[in-house]
């Protein structure tokens, strides 16, 4: 075992791919090193790390349910407090979200640090400017880890930055022996196309593009929808959903513990977003042997 000390930042754990993520990778790097600290608002989602982990946040409800940004302030202070820790002089920051205060902060304590970039820039760099001050702080970064080939050339033709790709860590075994389980959804033995959409409901993800597609096949194909996920978008979809009389055709759950066996249930998974880094749900779905129909975003898609 490793006596380096290694500071996980992720403030929102949220349930989805990049969530999945970390989950496999904090649980492997606590096989190789002493001490992992994970810093992050999330604790709903303790039983899914080793006990080998600690897990440094808090738990208020408010914060819980608040924006993003406010979860990022409150872990910056918990991240300065770990590093302050002088028990442990050789310590290393591996950030998962947040990454501009993350890195601001490992600087300022001459830390070292790896960033894992999660999105295309393509999709929510907008601006000269946001463009500039990006690449002026990812720069800092001792390592930046993108997760698929077209991801990593946009990094480069964004931030002028080498990035390492490292695809996302796939648990075959654990896909398939889960997707056998029981599941409430897609149940039924009935001729309708069954279609699922995972994913968290924002913008990004586009989940009212597939509304709309099915809201003009409606008459032509008899189909039963499944979108899977939490999010600031659900009231805009189910408003959506109710004023086309689509109710007893499509769904939205919330995210589940075991997503695979609902997975292995449907038909064909339909991937909607603008931009993405590399979406796990595609490489599930491909090792459940499903039928994908994909946006082509930038840039893990592709």
């Amino acid at each position: 075992m490793l006596d380096k000390k290694i500071i996980i930042f992720m403030p929102s754990i949220e349930g989805g791919g990049v969530e999945r993520n970390l989950f496999e990778i904090c649980n492997f790097l606590s096989t190789k090193y002493k001490i992992i600290n994970l810093i992050t608002v999330s604790n709903q989602y303790k039983k899914y790390f080793s006990r080998k982990i600690n897990i440094k946040g808090t738990d208020n409800l408010v914060l819980l349910n608040g924006n993003r940004i406010s979860k990022y302030i409150i872990c910056s202070f918990y991240l300065i407090i770990e590093l302050l820790d002088v028990k442990n002089k050789e310590k290393v920051i591996f950030s998962f979200q947040g990454n501009i205060f993350a890195i601001l902060i490992a600087k300022i304590f001459g830390c070292k640090i790896i960033v894992r970039a999660n999105s295309a820039p393509s999709g929510w760099i907008k601006g000269s400017l946001k463009k500039k001050f990006f690449e002026m702080i990812y720069k800092l970064a001792d390592i930046v880890i993108v997760n698929s080939i077209e991801f990593k050339k946009e990094f480069k033709k964004f931030f002028k930055i080498n990035s390492v790709c490292i695809y996302n860590p796939v648990n075959k075994k654990k896909i398939i022996s889960l997707s056998f389980k029981k599941n409430e959804h897609f149940k039924n033995k009935t001729r309708k196309l069954k279609i699922l959409n995972i994913g968290r409901l924002v913008d990004q993800k586009n989940q009212i593009i597939l509304l709309k597609a099915l809201k003009l096949i409606k008459n032509q194909i008899n189909f039963t929808v499944l979108i899977m996920g939490s999010g600031i978008m659900k009231k805009k979809l189910k408003d959506f959903i109710g004023n086309n009389k689509l109710e007893k055709n499509i769904k939205i759950i919330d995210y589940q513990k075991n997503p695979y066996n609902i997975l292995k249930s449907c038909d064909v998974l339909i991937h909607t977003a603008k931009y993405e880094g590399l979406p796990n749900v595609l490489i599930e779905a491909q090792v459940l042997k499903k039928a994908i129909i994909s946006s082509d975003c930038p840039s893990g898609p592709k």
